[in-house]
């Protein structure tokens, strides 16, 4: 995608990732739309940001993604940008004597099914636009799942899984499909705690190499930091060993 002159769509735009990269596209020169469940942290995300707009979305209901869809396209008719990032990420034990569904069941509806069903309903709008862009965000959890995680990490492996078939469909159109995956980021994804954790990497540090690849390479298909690199390609060496120490050391932190 072209980092410029666009109109972008950005789901979970109140904080963490989506805020930083709405920030980051609109300093360079995007109209930047910003989404979410609560449009007053939306509203301080836009305030005295003439160029980014806030609409509210619960991406985990499928009548409001479609609702969502035929006003965002009326709103914005030059619309050609869209970046999935809206998602939940919850511990979940799995040996615990009655297993509760609802965690599960929410974030495969946030993380996967919220994403298919916004792409379905933009992509009539977005295969008309003579240059467009869908960015879906992944994460290095979908090559080395967390095991205390496991639906976010599935769901995440799930959309990696999805871009490739979406990619090659739209392989003739004007419509390009990039993957962003994130390593473990100082957000608040799963925990206030994260956001200063100094495992994580720096959120700022994160957006800004993320935006240099995307500046020098803009049609690459996975937008991939250093840091997310050794679970990317976990799979080359001996995986077995890399997924059980990489999951010691989490139980351990």
């Amino acid at each position: 995608m072209n980092p410029t002159d666009n109109t972008i769509l950005i789901t979970g735009g109140g904080s963490g990732i989506g805020r930083a990269l709405a920030d980051a596209f609109q300093a360079r020169g995007n109209t930047v739309i910003v989404t979410g469940r609560r449009l007053d942290l939306l509203q301080a995300v836009v305030a005295g940001k003439p160029d980014m707009h806030a609409m509210s979305l619960d991406i985990s209901q499928a009548d409001a993604v479609a609702v969502f869809a035929r006003r965002v396209v009326m709103d914005f008719p030059r619309l050609n940008v869209v970046i999935n990032n809206a998602g939940i990420m919850r511990a979940e034990n799995l040996l615990a004597d009655t297993v509760d569904q609802t965690d599960a069941e929410t974030t495969v509806a946030t993380n996967l099914l919220g994403p298919m069903r916004l792409n379905a309903a933009l992509l009539p709008h977005l295969r008309a636009q003579p240059r467009a862009a869908i960015l879906n965000v992944s994460s290095g959890l979908a090559f080395v799942p967390r095991a205390d995680t496991p639906t976010y990490n599935a769901t995440k492996a799930a959309i990696h899984s999805y871009s490739q078939s979406l990619r090659f469909q739209l392989r003739h159109s004007k419509v390009q499909v990039h993957e962003l995956v994130p390593p473990y980021v100082q957000t608040e994804l799963m925990s206030a705690e994260q956001a200063n954790d100094p495992l994580a990497m720096p959120l700022a540090d994160f957006i800004e190499e993320t935006m240099s690849i995307l500046d020098t390479a803009p049609d690459v298909e996975e937008v991939l930091v250093e840091r997310v690199l050794p679970l990317r390609h976990a799979e080359r060496g001996d995986y077995s060993t890399f997924f059980r120490t990489f999951n010691e050391r989490l139980a351990t932190h």
